[in-house]
């Protein structure tokens, strides 16, 4: 299905469409008026004029009238446009400037009309000149006069006319386009706030409201507004609930690890099933307490307590401490720019995210191969990279979920984890303003990689 076009475009060029439509339709009126104006102003003049040099040239001529007498009359006649007198006398054709204008320039159905004792009017081009040509008969000898007008200077005149009305029309249309712009912006503007502040809630800035809203449109932001707030109202809700629980479990808790502690002393004591027992029961219960902290620390997010307590460290250092306490050997490389690279950022909160990813690789991924810390523009980049099975692409987005384990296999596959330690990792990244993503191994083995990315603040 072909995409469709935004709503902005789309006013836009309505907009310009309008204004091409207005803009054409009134230069082709303007040019029509001016030019029918022109022509029958200078018609008008060239037939006043015709007419009286006719009726000059009626008052000289006769039957005795000589040759030269009529081209003396020709050189008399008044032309001041520049006008061509042409005579015909009898089968005699005299032009005043028979270089430019004569005989055989008149259009033969023009030559016809007169000759049949009308007189007639006439506009075509001569050469590249346009004339007015205008046949006057005499009815008592067999003559007649013509006369041809140049228009050239009102062709130029209205070829400057259609440039300024086709230069006016594009500044026209372009103003158009740009009002409607400019309109489809006012217009669009408070949906744009809208889908900024719905990106804003999703993203976890559930304190967002719309604020001034349009009046045409202060129903559908006050809707808003009441949705926002109850939503929060829920999440809150929701996080206070499983943060009160998860306090509330852990006296008992505490209880239950003093008692498996005491049971654990006596150990040898207890028979073969209750040792496989104790064994299983303590851990269940280390499980249990990794998941009540991980919803303790993931209820602080949700509720908005989560803050960063940032101190300077050496990336490289602190990677080699997170390898060692997660009890794994990976192999450490860096690029050369990221070698005594210090940066700012909560110590506390990319150890957990480390460990957790190491875990991961741990359960799901035979244990992580090796780690790889990069520094980009920018940004810093750490990848932890395992042996494993790796992630489905169709998992990529939803593996960092809360209590999405995900479907990863293998032979060296752990069962395991709470299905939060990912979701953690991924709230501590962005609470630093990063971002993680996992990948295939990109030299064509099989495993997972997992990238944590860290902006660097100018460092």
């Amino acid at each position: 299905m072909a995409a469709r076009v935004s709503l902005r475009l789309r006013v836009s060029v309505a907009f310009g469409l309008g204004a091409l439509v207005l803009a054409a339709g009134l230069s082709l009126i303007t040019y029509e008026l001016t030019r029918d104006n022109l022509l029958t102003r200078r018609e008008d003049t060239s037939l006043a004029r015709v007419l009286f040099n006719a009726t000059q040239v009626s008052r000289l001529i006769d039957d005795e009238t000589t040759e030269e007498e009529l081209r003396e009359l020709l050189q008399n006649l008044y032309t001041p446009l520049g006008a061509r007198p042409v005579i015909r006398f009898g089968d005699l054709w005299l032009s005043a400037n028979p270089v430019e204008f004569s005989e055989p320039q008149i259009d033969p159905l023009l030559k016809d009309t007169v000759a049949g004792g009308r007189a007639a009017q006439m506009r075509y081009v001569v050469g590249e000149t346009p004339f007015a040509v205008i046949g006057i008969p005499y009815f008592d000898i067999n003559a007649a006069y013509y006369e041809a007008a140049p228009l050239d200077d009102i062709a130029a005149t209205l070829s400057s006319l259609l440039i300024a009305l086709l230069t006016g029309s594009a500044i026209t249309v372009l103003v158009g386009i740009g009002i409607g712009i400019w309109a489809a912006q006012r217009a669009v503007r408070p949906l744009t706030d809208i889908g900024e502040a719905a990106e804003a809630i999703a993203a976890g800035d559930l304190n967002t409201r719309l604020e001034g809203a349009d009046p045409d449109l202060e129903r559908l932001s006050r809707s808003f507004n009441q949705m926002a707030s109850a939503l929060q109202d829920r999440i809150e809700r929701d996080a206070r609930f499983a943060s009160n629980v998860s306090h509330e479990l852990r006296s008992p808790l505490m209880t239950l690890t003093a008692s498996l502690e005491v049971l654990r002393k006596r150990q040898s004591d207890l028979p073969v099933r209750s040792q496989t027992a104790l064994h299983l029961l303590s851990a269940d219960l280390e499980h249990f307490k990794q998941l009540v902290a991980d919803l303790l620390e993931i209820s602080r997010y949700d509720v908005g307590a989560a803050a960063l307590e940032t101190e300077d460290f050496e990336i490289l250092e602190f990677v080699q401490q997170a390898a060692r306490a997660s009890g794994q050997s990976p192999l450490l490389t860096h690029s050369v720019h990221a070698a005594g690279l210090v940066v700012r950022a909560d110590r506390r909160r990319l150890a957990q995210v480390m460990a957790n990813l190491l875990e991961n690789a741990h359960n799901h991924g035979a244990g992580a191969t090796q780690i790889h810390v990069e520094r980009l523009e920018s940004t810093l980049e750490i990848a932890v990279i395992d042996a494993g099975p790796g992630v489905p692409h169709e998992d990529h987005d939803i593996i960092f979920d809360r209590f999405a384990r995900g479907r990863r296999q293998g032979p060296g596959a752990r069962a395991g984890g709470t299905g939060l330690g990912l979701a953690l990792v991924s709230e501590h990244v962005r609470l630093h303003g990063g971002s993680i993503r996992v990948t295939d191994r990109g030299d064509g083995q099989p495993g997972a990689c997992f990238v944590v990315a860290l902006p660097l603040d100018g460092q």
